[in-house]
């Protein structure tokens, strides 16, 4: 019989651990040390050979690892899957929501931003210099000068209230939405006089086509009040009803003549290659133009702030949800080896295995599984988000749902990037790793004579 004080954690050199490992070969067979790893394992603190015991450990269940794994990696599949969805309806709706507003980035003159919502009419000092210095910085697809106020138009139906935007069109049109969506007629020219572009919804409030006479009113310099009649040469199709009602276009020659503007803008906007890399350019710009107000899209947008907010808080929710499953999974594994293992552990205590080996061990265990399984999961999420963001998914059924479907467009491109990728990675494996803890100082806790008379 094996006393207490002979299997104490202490370390044997070498012929000790030849004298044990026949005595406990008598007791309990060569089995116990083959499955173990033990036939190879003098007390050494060699880390690949513990990296060995620890993944022949992992598959000495096969079924339950696979569960485990299956469970992660599906998981973190699907996360990923997600995380495309997201970031490419993200970059379609708020991409699509900056090309409306005419920018990323709006300059503006002192005083405009405590009144954004009442379209203050106050105009730049010198546009032409803001435009000039927004162009020298590379990451800026196009910057262009616009007039923008409020006012009314009119026909024999009824009278709406609404924006005017006087735009450039030679500069919009390639990073905006307007001449991509034109329903009726045609997109402005540059210089164009008398001419206008209003919104599908709005034309059909005013039942007015193209060619029709409106009246146009708005608030010009010193707080005058200008109007003409103008000729509605396009009507532009959104899917966006409340924005089509409310915002008609102008070129920015004529917005100037009527507003008593003449070579001025109120504001110049700045497009980017895409949403969410203001922060750097804004500071540059302010540097550069510091007696004019510089702000991001969003500032000027509360609205659009909090629901860019919203999604990020529910990402975030749903990746710790899948996320704690997969540490559960990783739990329920290790729990199980340790009482499968029960025996085996007073084996491994008795050889002079000491506690914060055993812990190791099994954190090792822990983290590989984690590993594997995030690395499959990364592998399976990564192609799907690929295949999907190359053919795109189809929302034309859906563009009539609501305005944030209908600012996706027909067709939504998920993507990932590396870094988020291997964020996730990361993520899992510390994951898998604090799940494994509780498991292996269990595992480090068992009493070497109580161990070995496990049954």
């Amino acid at each position: 019989m094996l006393s207490h004080q002979s299997v104490a954690h202490s370390s044997l050199p070498f012929n000790g651990w030849l004298l044990w490992k026949s005595t406990i070969f008598c007791s309990f067979g060569d089995r116990v040390f083959a499955d173990a790893g033990l036939d190879q394992l003098p007390y050494t603190q060699d880390m690949g050979l513990y990296l060995r015991l620890a993944w022949r450990n992992i598959w000495r269940n096969r079924r339950r690892s696979l569960i485990a794994l299956i469970a992660m990696a599906l998981g973190l599949a699907l996360l990923i899957l997600m995380d495309g969805f997201i970031a490419g309806s993200k970059q379609a709706v708020f991409g699509n929501a900056v090309k409306l507003q005419g920018g990323n980035i709006q300059v503006h003159a002192p005083g405009y931003r405590e009144r954004a919502q009442r379209l203050p009419l106050l105009p730049l000092s010198d546009a032409d210099a803001v435009l000039a210095a927004s162009l020298t910085r590379p990451e800026i697809v196009a910057a262009s000068r616009r007039i923008r106020t409020s006012g009314m138009v009119s026909t024999r139906a009824g009278s709406f209230p609404i924006a005017i935007l006087g735009i450039e069109p030679e500069r919009e049109a390639p990073v905006g939405l307007l001449a991509k969506n034109m329903r009726q007629g045609q997109y402005l020219t540059a210089g164009a006089q008398d001419d206008i572009l209003i919104g599908r919804a709005l034309a059909d409030h005013l039942k007015a086509g193209v060619g029709d006479r409106i009246t146009l009113m708005g608030r010009a310099a010193n707080d005058q009040t200008r109007g003409r009649a103008m000729t509605v040469v396009g009507i532009y199709d959104l899917g966006l009803g409340e924005i089509e009602k409310r915002m008609v276009y102008i070129s920015l020659v004529e917005a100037q003549t009527l507003f008593n503007l003449r070579g001025q803008a109120t504001e110049v906007v700045i497009a980017l290659h895409n949403v969410g890399q203001e922060s750097t350019t804004l500071a540059a710009l302010r540097a550069a133009l510091p007696d004019y107000e510089v702000d991001a899209w969003l500032d000027l947008n509360p609205d659009m702030r909090q629901t860019y907010a919203v999604n990020e808080q529910f990402m975030v929710i749903f990746g710790l949800v899948l996320l704690l499953v997969a540490g559960i999974g990783i739990l329920n594994v290790l729990l199980m080896a340790i009482f499968e293992r029960t025996r085996e552990l007073g084996v491994l205590a008795a050889m002079g295995l000491k506690q914060r080996n055993i812990l190791m061990l099994f954190l090792l265990e822990g983290a590989l599984l984690g590993l594997l399984g995030a690395l499959i999961g990364c592998a399976m999420g990564g192609l799907a988000v690929g295949y999907v963001g190359q053919v795109g998914f189809d929302l034309a059924g859906f563009s009539e749902a609501s305005q944030v479907t209908a600012l996706m467009g027909e067709r939504l491109h998920p993507y990932v990037g590396l870094d988020l990728l291997l964020t996730r990675v990361l993520t899992v494996e510390l994951i898998a790793i604090a799940a494994s803890f509780y498991p292996a100082w269990r595992a480090s806790r068992h009493e070497p004579s109580e161990a070995l008379h496990y049954v």
